[in-house]
């Protein structure tokens, strides 16, 4: 099969078409004809290896990167029910010893897999499953996210972003969303936002007050910087800071307020809610370009830009 894959971690130079073997179908896993698969912010760090370290067993050249995606499944490992031959499906491979998803193929534990939800584009579907998971477990798991309560998402117009604000929004919440640019502005009006302010440029501590003048409950940090710790002041006593691995620099809450660090993680609970919420009405997942398979390396230098959503890319 084709993947862009690399013979050695490094640089976007390093990243290429190559021709490499099909993976094998565990018991416990799924083959899957790929689509379309998710470009993550992320990327470019497993490919200079700074994630190895996770790779079960690991890491094996020719290395195929790609977190997650979507496609139809051509094979089915003998422990699964679940799934059968012919299901569209989107997922996650993190970090997979057997390879990521900018191949033609690849497998994907099925409890880290599920049905495509009605209504999302096969590229939607492709990058939905890491950051929808991340927005999911954030809100609900870890803020406890309560209908009613008043929460700040900064980088709201981001992969993550954008589908917390349309999630907190369908959890009943009051929604303060902090974009960038007045593109992202736009959008986050765009998907419901009760409140929105641009973070560089705008007034998000006057933005904060007329919000929540009795503090806010809650808040997802996606983005960080001094107009976020400025802005978390304003965080009532006993409410919540949740923000993902990775988010730099890590936000500090004022003294009383939970502060909590987490990864998201794949599992058939969380990808059910996760379907759930995106099933209950009109829902939009931003894809702000696709590319092709021949241009991985160019997607994963120009996610790091700023752009709204999420970048997919079309592999068949």
């Amino acid at each position: 099969m084709k993947a862009a894959a690399l013979d050695q971690f490094g640089g976007p130079e390093v990243l290429g078409i190559k021709t490499v073997s099909v993976p094998t179908c565990g018991d416990d896993e799924l083959l899957v004809r790929v689509e379309a698969a998710g470009i993550g912010a992320w990327d470019f760090m497993e490919r200079e290896g700074q994630m190895a370290g996770f790779v079960e067993g690991g890491p094996r050249f020719p290395y195929v990167p790609g977190t997650d995606g979507a496609g139809e499944v051509v094979a089915v490992g003998k422990a699964v029910q679940d799934f059968k031959e012919g299901d569209r499906v989107y997922g996650t491979a993190f970090n997979s010893a057997k390879g990521g998803f900018y191949a033609q193929y690849t497998v994907v534990k099925a409890r880290q897999a599920a049905r495509i939800p009605k209504g999302l584009k096969i590229e939607q579907a492709a990058a939905l499953a890491a950051d929808g998971i991340t927005a999911l477990q954030g809100l609900e798991d870890h803020l406890q996210l309560k209908a009613g309560q008043r929460l700040i998402i900064f980088g709201a117009s981001g992969g993550v972003g954008h589908l917390a604000l349309q999630f907190a929004k369908r959890l009943g919440a009051k929604v303060l969303a902090v974009a960038s640019g007045e593109d992202g502005v736009e959008l986050a009006r765009r998907l419901g936002a009760d409140a929105v302010v641009e973070g560089r440029q705008g007034d998000v501590d006057k933005a904060c007050r007329e919000f929540a003048p009795n503090g806010l409950d809650a808040a997802l940090v996606l983005a960080s910087g001094d107009t976020c710790e400025a802005a978390l002041k304003h965080l009532r006593k006993e409410g919540r800071i949740a923000h993902p691995n990775g988010v730099m620099p890590p936000p500090k809450g004022p003294e009383g307020v939970k502060l909590i660090t987490y990864d998201g993680n794949a599992h058939p609970e969380v990808l059910q809610r996760l379907n759930n919420l995106v099933e209950a009405g009109p829902f939009h997942l931003e894809i702000g370009r696709i590319y092709a398979m021949e241009e991985a390396a160019k997607a994963q230098q120009e996610v790091l830009k700023h752009h709204l959503g999420k970048f997919a890319m079309r592999i068949n």
